[in-house]
């Protein structure tokens, strides 16, 4: 069998920074983001000492060489956008402080493929300077995903595709990249080739950067695979998908020096401060904040399910917000709950509060139920839940969740100063519920009064702006079974 070929002279190699924590990266992001966000803007050298401080602390690091950690700090700047600059100092980047507000990863990695493209300033001015001068004008998601839509309109089903073919049909042929072939006519070679039963080169260096573009967009829902090796599109992602097919959004700080195929490496720099300002910039009118419920369903059916469940354990909590002895209670009565889907911490509280109804139900507690209630935020009383065991003493629960297309690491949850003062005041009464949701499964990892874990030193705890606790699984708190409320 004959190797694939790009003609020599539509060949050029696209590339991009790859972080070397990429086995890791949905971990170092959050963790991270959260860090960056904290550190606030100020003096470049103070954000870079705060940001490389944290950086050390991140399992693992504690004795690494600066040089790495300065490497990771700019390689996740420069490919995500996660930090901005000025003439004196550093700031968190709009996405860094989004993904630790939502804790949504999957939204995360939406826009930063729908704001990623050749060239832009995720690699050196050097390497930029190469792509201008080749023409290069491509935002690869935005192509592969129409590329694919076609597909699986002209062959009448769900058609797949692999790193390899998408590397050597698309990625490193200017067809595409410079030229802007339509869809129509690469996937008539992606085609042939397979009729011909061509091979391609499966280097991994070769592969690699169209590779990673696979795992990303895999990362950000809009495809799916069942071997890791062949990947559809995700067609639940419809919304997501359209809004990347049609947008016309695109970074015009290198378009003349495109235009003119030359450019200097000082023209380049100076877009540099532009492109980060460009990947910040308010994306309210596209919103790419993930559906929870669509997200963890497996299909129609159990999407349905969960939002009926769901829609109940609100009703049982909705139904009992009546006036009472207490002021929190009568707070609580003047109160509208409006929930949305598309809340991270909404949604896992809301899950939560169906699994402690479900507790009392299984539990012979029926009649406990009612006292179960979600406690807004703006109440700021240090809780998510207010929660009872079935001897009928309360339990107060805090619920930190994170949406993420692969497992996380559970050892790490930060807490307010309201937060760590209630839970010192409450003892072995309160809770930490460290939800964790994913297409594979849904985690629940609940850790018993963290203060008391944390005199006892059986937990770590650093103070952040807060408090940022650490511990073992295995030797502080317990892991549940989700319940799903039924009714």
């Amino acid at each position: 069998m004959a190797e694939y070929k790009i003609p020599e002279q539509y060949y050029f190699r696209l590339h991009h920074v790859r972080p070397r924590f990429k086995g890791d990266i949905e971990n170092v992001l959050i963790y991270v983001a959260e860090e960056i966000t904290r550190a606030g803007e100020k003096p470049t050298d103070d954000f870079v000492d705060t940001v490389n401080s944290a950086l050390f602390r991140y399992p693992g690091n504690a004795h690494r060489e600066i040089k790495t950690i300065n490497n990771w700090r700019t390689e996740i700047s420069a490919l995500f956008g996660f930090i901005e600059h000025t003439d004196t100092t550093d700031k968190p980047g709009r996405r860094a402080v989004e993904l630790a507000r939502k804790q949504d990863l999957v939204e995360c990695f939406k826009t930063f493929l729908y704001n990623f493209q050749y060239p832009g300033a995720h690699i050196k001015p050097k390497g930029v300077l190469e792509q201008i001068k080749q023409g290069i004008h491509f935002k690869p998601a935005q192509y592969l995903l129409k590329l694919m839509r076609y597909a699986n309109q002209k062959e009448g089903k769900a058609v797949g595709i692999t790193k390899f073919e998408v590397c050597h049909c698309i990625f490193n042929d200017l067809r595409v990249t410079r030229d802007n072939e339509g869809v129509e006519q690469t996937w008539k070679r992606i085609s042939e080739n397979r009729k011909q039963k061509v091979t391609y080169d499966q280097t991994g260096d070769v592969v690699r950067y169209a590779g990673d573009m696979i795992d990303y967009m895999e990362t950000a829902n809009l495809l799916k695979t069942y071997d890791s090796r062949t990947y559809y599109l995700n067609t639940l992602e419809e919304e997501s998908i359209i809004k990347f097919c049609e947008s016309r959004e695109w970074f015009s700080g290198y378009d003349t020096m495109i235009d003119n195929l030359s450019g200097s490496i000082e023209a380049v720099k100076e877009c540099t401060r532009e492109w980060f300002a460009y990947v910040n910039r308010d994306m309210q009118d596209t919103d790419f904040s993930t559906d929870i419920l669509a997200y963890i369903a497996n299909d129609e059916e159990e999407l349905k399910q969960l939002q009926k469940n769901t829609e109940d354990a609100s009703m049982i909590s909705a139904a009992d917000f009546v006036e009472r002895d207490g002021v929190l209670e009568k707070r609580l009565a003047s109160y509208s709950d409006i929930l949305t889907t598309k809340d991270i911490g909404d949604m896992g509280e809301s899950l939560v509060h169906g699994h402690e109804c479900m507790r009392m139900k299984l539990g012979g507690r029926e009649d406990l139920i009612h006292l179960i209630k979600r406690i807004p935020t703006q109440f700021a009383v240090g809780y998510d839940i207010s929660s009872v065991e079935l001897d009928e003493r309360k339990r107060f629960i805090e619920v930190k969740t994170t949406i993420s297309s692969k497992p996380l690491h559970f050892n790490r949850i930060h807490m307010t100063r309201n937060e760590w003062n209630t839970a010192s005041s409450t003892h072995d009464r309160y809770y930490v519920y460290r939800l964790l949701l994913s297409k594979s499964e849904r985690k629940l990892f609940l850790l018993q009064d963290p203060v008391g874990l944390y005199k006892k030193d059986m937990i770590d705890m650093v103070p952040s702006d807060g408090v940022d606790i650490t511990f073992n699984p295995e030797k502080a708190g317990k892991f549940e079974e989700l319940l799903t409320w039924k009714s």
